[in-house]
């Protein structure tokens, strides 16, 4: 039965089944580990960045309903609209979405890193794989 919590131990066993002389599976199989490794933390970047993104959200939908209920009181009491108050909400409508955007762009970023540096050391342990002995 495989072991689902070592992945790689079982793809080692059955590489092991098809030895070629003089070729060693071993930095294979550890290099593509490392890729598996480099891919499921981009994930929980990505995974936390979806998090705290949903959060901002809920806060700006909570900051700008608690807005709307304050204008509609402060209009409902004999207050005049002005035009002041739609400025502001919508600079601070725009801000909100650049602010997430933000949080967006630094979030792909942070996760590309990660399998950007794991493609360039994968390409150097091809490149020595490849260097004959």
């Amino acid at each position: 039965m495989a072991n689902n919590a070592k992945p790689f131990a079982d793809m080692a066993t059955m590489m092991q089944q098809f030895k070629v002389p003089g070729f060693d599976m071993a930095p294979i199989i550890e290099s593509r580990r490392k890729d598996m490794e480099a891919l499921v933390e981009a994930n929980k970047t990505v995974y936390e960045a979806v998090q705290a993104l949903a959060r901002r959200q809920t806060e700006i939908m909570t900051e700008t309903t608690q807005g709307l209920q304050d204008s509609a009181k402060r209009l409902s009491g004999g207050g005049a609209p002005d035009a002041a108050l739609v400025g502001n909400a919508y600079q601070k409508a725009f801000a909100d979405m650049k602010e997430l955007a933000e949080m967006v762009r630094k979030s792909q970023i942070d996760a590309m890193a990660g399998i950007t540096a794991r493609a360039t050391q994968s390409v150097a342990e091809m490149k020595l794989l490849m260097q004959p002995k």
